[in-house]
């Protein structure tokens, strides 16, 4: 959001949500707050996000590498292992009685979750993200869940931003502002990527560049980076060193590989999308586990790789012929020591992972798309050049780590809709900044191509469907952040069918409006009451007992529903030439009614708000 700096206590919306108890911390930053400029102070709390949301991946990190290191450490790597078949089972199932009788809120999902708050709940994420998303995801990719850290992590900095916006009262674009940083700071420190951080909330989560949203964005991400390079070492995340370095002859190869990239990320999200919503219609959580740990258990069974994140296979693929033999990728499975049948296992990997990530969040477990798209996307470039290089179109021969590494960026520009995080973040990640030219045509080939069959990521397309996404449409944005509920009137006196003319008068002579709802003892609406249709009775007592309301009142030329998005609103609007119209429940209930002069004066607040810089 275009951002300024105004922090004043009277702007908190508790209507919203209950403010954190503040304690000793809001007086401590209370204190802090008086002797710093707004500016600053916003400074120092982009600085403690930073520090808290590194300090959070790092936990999280270290508690995955643990629990997998204690149940796998003893496993024969040229066989299959019949474990495999129990540890995700279990860890569906922990991280599920953990969500369901500790947390008690539903913590999946967490980048929409994240959107979500920003477009509808005025920035406020609920204080247990800052812990729970870290314990439940540890528990499910520890035991073999085919997901990612990234997201659960992305959540808790997120929510960690905005518990300390909460406790020193900043105004909504202050709290969203620091959100960002929560986010920005949680991809910069989980790897390593300062740049990929700040792309990633630029991109996803639709804050806009300003110069006074740029600095505490920078400062976050800088401190999350520096304190990891601390605890774990400046090394980059991934080995990577370049051989065969990037010629022009192969730039249609990056743009086919961009074009099968997107084609991947399309089927990834389509799939995804259609997979969930068999769990959906499974109300027991109990039907869902059984459903989602037989399949996460069965493939883990034949195709071990799925196991956890997947970034044992990646190093290996991006090191072939480094010394490293992506024939390791077969460890563990029915095809080890068949090195002939490679490509068919990676083949069927691509194919099976989206299944694998889908069962694990769908059956009970805790995770994100980060990990599983680098990881399909590092297979599909692996393959590519792979199949690329059996047949050498032109007699022209690619190298496979580099576009292994190519793919990283192609997948996740095409399943996020963000190319430039896609290039920046595989650069960090893997100090490949030699192939800064190709990674760009990947991932914008990959971009287009997602963006012709689906507009919007993996993570927006829910709320998009809701009409609850930001944007950075500015029009469409201050719709977004309006709310149809916000801009009711549900004070004015309803009226009875049977009510003489003279109890209406007595009924709404207090009242400075025009329209009143006519409705039965059931609640829902018969008619309503324009009294600048009826002034020709109004005013003569004679006929107060000779008309009654039913009589009097009209029906309304169009109608809201509570279910309807605010664009909808403004088209019913600009539809009709009423200047006021009643919202009713979906079953018919009456509501209250919209006025179109606090309708329009709301998106003018909003829209005075949203811009000042």
């Amino acid at each position: 959001m275009s951002t300024d700096y105004h922090i004043p206590s009277a702007d908190f919306d508790e209507s919203r949500t209950t403010p954190p108890s503040r304690g000793l911390a809001g007086r401590l930053f209370d204190l802090l707050h008086e002797r710093l400029t707004d500016r600053q102070f916003i400074l120092v709390l982009s600085f403690l996000v930073g520090v808290l949301t590194a300090i959070a991946a790092y936990v999280l990190k270290w508690l995955i590498h643990t629990i997998e290191t204690v149940l796998t450490s003893g496993f024969d790597m040229t066989g299959s292992n019949w474990l495999f078949l129990v540890y995700p089972v279990v860890g569906i199932l922990l991280t599920a009685l953990f969500i369901r009788y500790v947390v008690r809120d539903d913590i999946g999902h967490g980048v929409t979750k994240i959107l979500y708050a920003i477009s509808r709940r005025q920035g406020h994420i609920r204080p247990h993200n800052r812990w729970s998303s870290v314990i439940a995801s540890a528990l499910t990719i520890g035991c073999g869940g085919s997901v990612g850290a990234e997201s659960p992590i992305v959540l808790t900095g997120s929510a960690i931003g905005s518990h300390l916006g909460s406790i020193c009262r900043l105004d909504h674009k202050t709290l969203m502002l620091l959100i960002g940083c929560g986010a920005s700071g949680a991809v910069a420190g989980i790897f390593k990527a300062p740049i990929a951080g700040l792309v990633f909330t630029l991109e996803v989560l639709m804050i806009d560049l300003t110069m006074a949203s740029l600095l505490p964005l920078l400062v976050s991400c800088l401190t999350a980076t520096c304190l990891t390079y601390a605890l774990t070492g400046p090394e980059a995340m991934f080995s990577f060193s370049l051989v065969d370095p990037f010629t022009v002859e192969r730039v249609p190869t990056a743009i086919l590989l961009g074009i099968f990239c997107g084609l991947m990320s399309l089927y990834f999200t389509r799939m995804m999308n259609a997979f969930e919503q068999v769990f959906g219609r499974l109300g027991n959580m109990y039907a869902k586990l059984a459903l989602g740990g037989s399949v996460l258990a069965v493939l883990i069974y034949f195709f071990p790789p799925l196991y956890g994140e997947g970034y044992t296979t990646i190093s290996q693929l991006l090191n072939a012929g480094q010394g490293a033999d992506a024939q390791e990728v077969l460890s563990g499975s029915f095809f080890y020591g068949h090195a002939d049948s490679l490509l068919l296992f990676l083949g069927l990997i691509m194919l099976f992972k989206v299944f694998a990530t889908t069962a694990t969040n769908g059956g009970g477990g805790c995770g994100g798309t980060f990990a599983p798209s680098l990881f399909l996307g590092c297979i599909a470039g692996f393959v590519f050049s792979q199949v690329w290089n059996i047949y050498q179109p032109f007699g022209l021969h690619v190298p496979e780590t580099n576009y292994a590494l190519l793919g990283m960026a192609g997948v996740m520009s095409g399943v996020f809709h963000a190319p430039l995080t896609g290039v920046f973040l595989i650069a960090e990640l893997t100090g490949g900044y030699a192939l800064f030219i190709p990674l760009m045509i990947v991932s914008v080939a990959s971009y287009l191509t997602i963006h012709a069959f689906e507009p919007h990521s993996i993570y927006s397309m829910r709320l998009a469907r809701k009409g609850e996404l930001i944007t950075h449409h500015k029009d469409r944005a201050i719709l977004t952040l309006m709310t149809l509920d916000a801009i009711i009137d549900k004070e004015r006196p309803r009226l009875k069918p049977d009510m003489y003319l003279g109890q209406v008068v007595q009924a709404v002579s207090s009242s400075k409006s025009l329209h009143f709802a006519v409705v039965d003892e059931g609640g829902k609406l018969l008619g309503v009451i324009n009294l600048n249709k009826i002034r020709k009775v109004l005013f003569r007592s004679e006929l107060y007992r000779m008309y009654r309301a039913e009589q009097l009142m009209l029906k309304p030329t169009m109608t809201l529903s509570t279910n309807d998005s605010m664009s909808v609103v403004m088209d019913k609007f600009q539809d009709c030439d009423a200047g006021t119209l009643p919202v009713l429940r979906p079953d018919g209930q009456f509501v209250g009614f919209v006025s179109r002069t606090r309708l329009y004066a709301s998106y003018r607040q909003i829209m005075k708000d949203y811009s000042e810089e």
